[in-house]
């Protein structure tokens, strides 16, 4: 029995613009001031567990960035999606690849663009997936929550899975909720954050999307089998996402686990996130705001936020709290952490104004 890393590697993050757009999505940057860009460090998180034994799904126009940032992937590790049809048809593409390729895999589906800070808990958390995922059930990692967000979907836990120490059955998948059911789903515990995390036998996936979704699962076993016709059946798959077309099911007809995660993670799904992620990588308390990028473009007094220089003109801040500053060479998005989540508004305006060079 072997083990497959499968990575998504799609979205624009919007949230994130200008600093991430639709040619050079966040997943391409390096956003934690690594030197290595989440996509690599995807990479070298799922390097010990998976060797060489990679499939990164991606969009037909990042393929040649994916193969630059990677050129330790084997031949044929990458799949060029034709379109976006969302996760669904993305992580069901690579399970097809794999039922035919090594037909006792195990998958574990890992998105592109998310920080993870323990690797070592990680590996512990998808071994104990795998072998779960032995026995045929399809397995979630479930983010311990830190607060009561409203931008996740939740796990609530079921029965404790017999055999499996630590682990529990998938009481169901919750939308994102409010900020008052959020502040509940924590205070009762046994509630966890949906990361979209999965690992399964690649046959499993395949067969309970089968279930609800039959010509899915067929089209994508004839993808995987006779390859030329991939942007022939490509446009006829649904755009759906993995968690409604099979997680959501399956879990009501009792066949998820999930292994409750404590390593560390985020998503990095808006500027406010970024920055806290980044504050906390520094540590120590400092004066000034948080820079990502070169620290000499940026004078400040008296000011706290994220900024992030990259078109090479020098920003100035004074007397501004909690202000986020992204200057690139053809935008400048000003905003303030909180309202963080709204920097996609401004990205749809743009769309709809046909500006596609911003965007």
């Amino acid at each position: 029995m072997s083990f497959w890393a499968v990575i998504p590697a799609g979205g624009a993050g919007t949230r994130l613009w200008p600093l991430s757009r639709s040619a050079e999505p966040k997943f391409l940057r390096d956003l934690t001031g690594s030197g290595r860009t989440l996509l690599q460090e995807t990479y070298d998180r799922l390097l010990p567990l998976a060797g060489d034994r990679f499939v990164v799904v991606t969009g037909a126009v990042h393929h040649d960035a994916v193969e630059r940032q990677l050129p330790d992937l084997p031949a044929g590790c990458i799949i060029a999606e034709p379109s976006r049809r969302e996760s669904m048809a993305a992580v069901g593409l690579a399970a097809a690849v794999l039922e035919r390729r090594d037909p006792d895999a195990i998958m574990g589906s890992f998105p592109a663009d998310h920080v993870i800070t323990r690797s070592d808990a990680f590996d512990a958390c998808v071994q104990a997936a795998v072998s779960i995922a032995a026995d045929d059930w399809l397995v979630t990692l479930g983010i311990e929550p830190t607060f009561p967000s409203t931008a996740f979907g939740y796990i609530r836990e079921g029965e404790p899975l017999a055999g499996h120490d630590g682990a529990y059955r998938v009481g169901e998948f919750v939308e994102k909720p409010s900020e008052e059911i959020a502040k509940q789903y924590l205070a009762k515990g046994g509630y966890w954050w949906n990361a979209g995390m999965f690992v399964v036998r690649p046959r499993v996936l395949l067969d309970l999307l089968a279930d609800g979704y039959p010509e899915f699962a067929a089209a994508l076993r004839t993808i995987a089998a006779e390859p030329e016709r991939l942007e022939e059946l490509w446009e006829t798959l649904p755009k759906i996402a993995l968690d409604n077309a099979v997680a959501e099911p399956a879990a009501d007809a009792g066949r998820v686990a999930t292994v409750p995660a404590r390593f560390g993670w985020d998503d990095i799904g808006d500027f406010d996130s970024l920055t806290a992620l980044l504050e906390h990588a520094r540590q120590a308390p400092a004066a000034g705001p948080t820079i990502l990028g070169d620290a000499s473009l940026v004078s400040a007094l008296d000011s706290t936020g994220l900024v992030v220089p990259r078109s090479g003109r020098t920003i100035a801040l004074v007397g501004v709290d909690d202000i986020v500053v992204v200057d690139t060479d053809d935008a400048v998005l000003v905003t303030t952490r909180a309202h963080a989540q709204q920097v996609k508004q401004i990205v749809a305006g743009l769309q709809a104004s046909n500006r596609d060079d911003l965007t």
